[in-house]
This record gives C-alpha cells, sequence and structure tokens, in this order.
C-alpha cells in the first residue's frame, strides 16, 4: 500500500480480520491463499485456541477450510494491540442481531470498532473497514463518531470504508472467492484501492460504488428483496392448497417465464441475515418518516410459518394422545450447524406445547445446542412408535437415509417435508403418507 502517489495493492499488505465467525474466518482464509498476511483477531479464547491447533470451530461441510496454522504470514490471537497495530487493513466482521424487540443491537459493532480504534498505529494511516450489515450511516455514526471521540484524524490516521460481507454458508458456489464485491468509501483513491484488493479474493466483480452509505444500504435491502420474495412463497402455500393446488407445481409451472424469480417456501427463515435485516430496515425507515408496509408483511409471513407447519403437522396426526414426532434437522438452513434464528425452535416448541414427545436428529448440531422441551437422538433409526416425521433442515445425510428403515418405526406413516426437496411419488410407492409446506392433503386422517 503506497501513499503520496496513487494507492496501489502491493501484495505486501498485512490484514486484520476481527470476528472469525462464518464470515470472518472465510474471508481471512482466502486472503491468506491470495498471498498476503493476515491476523485474525476474535474474542472468544475456545475460538482462538480450536484455530491455532488447526481445528475449524464451524460446522459447514460445504466449505474447504483448511487452517494454515504452519504458514509465516497466519496468525490467530485474541488480543487486539498484536492484531491491529500490526496491520494496513482492518476487517471488522462481527455479528449485528436483534434485541428481543427486535430493534437493531449494534453493541458487538460499537465494541470492536473501540477496540479497533484504541489500538491503530497513529504515526500511519490505517484503513478500517466495516463487513456486518447495518443500515445506512452506521458506519460513519459509530466508528467516525469514536474517531472523533477518541481524537483519531479521519483521512490521516484513519480512512473508514464499507464492505458488506456476501458469503452464504452452506451453500459452494457463493463463497467468499465466488461472490462480487462492493465498497463504499468517502475517500475515492481508498475507495478504489480496496476495490483492487478486494478483487484478489474473488473471481467475480469487485466494484467501488461510491459514499459508505450506498454500500450499507446496497447490502441491507439485499437481503429485505429475499425476505420479500420468500414471503410471497410462503403466503401462496397457504393459499394455493385451499384451492387444491400443489405450490410447487404452480411455481414450477411460473419459472418457465424468463423473469420469474422462483423462491420455494419452507417452514420459516432463519440466520443471521434475511430474518434480521429487515428490522434494520424497518428501524430507518421509521426513522426516516416513511414507516415499510411490505417489510413488516414479509416479517410477519415468515414469522408465522413455524407454528402454521405445526398446527398442520397436529391437524394430520389426528387425535393421537401424546404424538411422537421425529424433526429431522435443527440448523436453520442445509448443511451448515448453525441454529442462529433457526424456525425449527418455534415449530418444536408448538408441536411440544400442544402435548407431542419431540425428537430431534441433526448430524451437524450438538445435543447441547437443542431446546429442553426436545429430546435429541443419535440417528434416525433409534425411535419407535412415531406418528410424525418432518423433514426441517435438508442436510445431505438427512436426504441419504433409508427412508424404508425409518418407516418401520412408525406407528402412522406421516412425512411432512418442510423443504419441498423430496420426491412424493418416491414416497408413497414406499408407503408413507406424503405432504408438506404448499401440498394439498388427499389423504383422510384415520
Amino acid at each position: 500500500m503506497h501513499y503520496g502517489g496513487s494507492m496501489e495493492v502491493s501484495g505486501n499488505e498485512t490484514i486484520c480480520v476481527v470476528g472469525l465467525g462464518y464470515v470472518g474466518l472465510p474471508t481471512a482464509i482466502s486472503f491468506h491463499r491470495a498471498g498476503f498476511t493476515v491476523i485474525g483477531v476474535d474474542v472468544s479464547e475456545h475460538i482462538v485456541k480450536s484455530l491455532n491447533n488447526g481445528l475449524n470451530h464451524l460446522v459447514d461441510t460445504s466449505a474447504t477450510l483448511d487452517i494454515p496454522v504452519k504458514s509465516p504470514r497466519w496468525r490467530v490471537t485474541n488480543q487486539f494491540e498484536e492484531g491491529v497495530t500490526k496491520s494496513d487493513v482492518i476487517l471488522i466482521t462481527v455479528p449485528t442481531p436483534v434485541n428481543e424487540d427486535n430493534s437493531p443491537d449494534l453493541s458487538f459493532v460499537r465494541s470492536a470498532s473501540s477496540s479497533v480504534l484504541d489500538n491503530i498505529d497513529r504515526s500511519k494511516k490505517t484503513v478500517v473497514v466495516l463487513e456486518s450489515t447495518v443500515f445506512p450511516g452506521v458506519t460513519r455514526q459509530i466508528l467516525g463518531g469514536l474517531c472523533v471521540e477518541k481524537g483519531l484524524l479521519q483521512g490521516e490516521q484513519v480512512v473508514l470504508a464499507y464492505c458488506p460481507e456476501r458469503v452464504n454458508p452452506g451453500d459452494v458456489s457463493r463463497e467468499v472467492n465466488s461472490v462480487a464485491q462492493i465498497v463504499g468509501c468517502d475517500d475515492s483513491e481508498t475507495g478504489e484501492f480496496l476495490t483492487e484488493l478486494f478483487g484478489k479474493i474473488t473471481t467475480e466483480s469487485s466494484t467501488f460504488v461510491g459514499s459508505i452509505e450506498v454500500a450499507e444500504a446496497s447490502k441491507m435491502i439485499e437481503n429485505v428483496q429475499r425476505d420479500i420474495d420468500i414471503a410471497l412463497a410462503n403466503e401462496l402455500a397457504i393459499v394455493l392448497p385451499l384451492l387444491g393446488v400443489d405450490v410447487e407445481d404452480v411455481l414450477s409451472a411460473a419459472a418457465t417465464k424468463w423473469n420469474f424469480h422462483r423462491h420455494t417456501p419452507g417452514i420459516g427463515v432463519g440466520g443471521h441475515c434475511i430474518p434480521v435485516d429487515p428490522y434494520y430496515y424497518m428501524a430507518i425507515a421509521e426513522e426516516a418518516g416513511f414507516p415499510s408496509l411490505l417489510s413488516a408483511s414479509a416479517r410477519k409471513i415468515n414469522n408465522s410459518m413455524p407454528v402454521k407447519t405445526a398446527d398442520e403437522i397436529l391437524q394430520l396426526m389426528g387425535s393421537r394422545a401424546h404424538p411422537k414426532v421425529l424433526v429431522l434437522g435443527y440448523a436453520y438452513k442445509a448443511e451448515v450447524g448453525d441454529v442462529r434464528e433457526t424456525p425449527v425452535r418455534a415449530l418444536t416448541q408448538h408441536l411440544n406445547d400442544s402435548g407431542c414427545v419431540v425428537l430431534v436428529w441433526d448430524p451437524l448440531v450438538k445435543d447441547d445446542e437443542f431446546p429442553i422441551w426436545v429430546t435429541g437422538v443419535s440417528g434416525p433409526y433409534d425411535c419407535d412408535g412415531l406418528d410424525a416425521v418432518v423433514l426441517a433442515t435438508a442436510h445431505r445425510q438427512i436426504l441419504e437415509i433409508d427412508w424404508g428403515g425409518v418407516l418401520e418405526t412408525c406407528n402412522y406413516p406421516l412425512i411432512y417435508d418442510g423443504r419441498r426437496v423430496l420426491d412424493r411419488d418416491v414416497f408413497e410407492e414406499m408407503g408413507w403418507k406424503f405432504t408438506g409446506v404448499g401440498a394439498p392433503n388427499f389423504f383422510p386422517n384415520d
């Protein structure tokens, strides 16, 4: 990184990544693979210890994350001073959840930003990039405000920028090295430098989009749009079966038109982005004086799906006393062990509250992450007397089980496809009573 003339990526830059979770760790490894020196910082001693022992603490079966513990260009620590002071570019990749009332929780951003700025080398210019999902103005308000509070000169000692994380955990085609990058920065020279820098870790485009707020808003609405699109699919999954029509047949037919964007309904939306980011948009829209009707409605629909699904399963099981239900999968999406905002939590709670015995098997989630109202089982065949089997998370290991063997454990052969990934004809031929989200039920309750 050169100053005084044009800024250029030399390849000798040291990159510090703060927060080594599902976004930060793959990002850090990608920069290391690209030839940069990388220092990872995380406040969790468990994470630091695991990574320094070459162990990946993330449960993501799609990602190939070889921890470069023996490389002189790689270091992981829980000490901000060790990482920040020696680095040219700092990337902050910490969670941005919501509070109990769904208001934005920016405490992780504020804490990490404060620790970063406390340890900046004031004798040089350091670029600090926020990657966490926020609403427009947060980078300037929090990081900019802390710079003023700590007496740091923006443009001389610190340059702030925003580059949103866009990885899709569990999706091998949307890892860090295969997603387009955007950069927002008030200083165009630094913005172009960062665009070149992020271009080193992706085969897709890397674009300078102008102001920080443009980049912040872009990331926020990416997930707002997905939430709204999924809400439409979920609403159709409720309405169309009432007309005797399978939503999957309708969506597949509609998708033959070139400009139809197909989404699949399900038991609900989980994870750290789609169920969270719309609340950031709703908060800023309300503050701007135009409360969002569309996003609020989408959240209401998607939040309702776990309970609606549970009610449908209860109805299909009929009047059985204390029915036993096996739920396959607990993580919020396939091929990851992440349970943040998982819709399976609300689904199992409603089943339990309605008198069901709820068993859960998820090969990627540890039993101690299950709620107290479910019983974890060691496998899908370690059950007996089942009254329903629910596919909640479409892990490959779940899809490949011996469904005939599971059927033998059932009192009542009801299978509910909560992700619409199973072949109805195949399962009915085996002897299952098959249904799922958006599917009309053609069999009586017996």
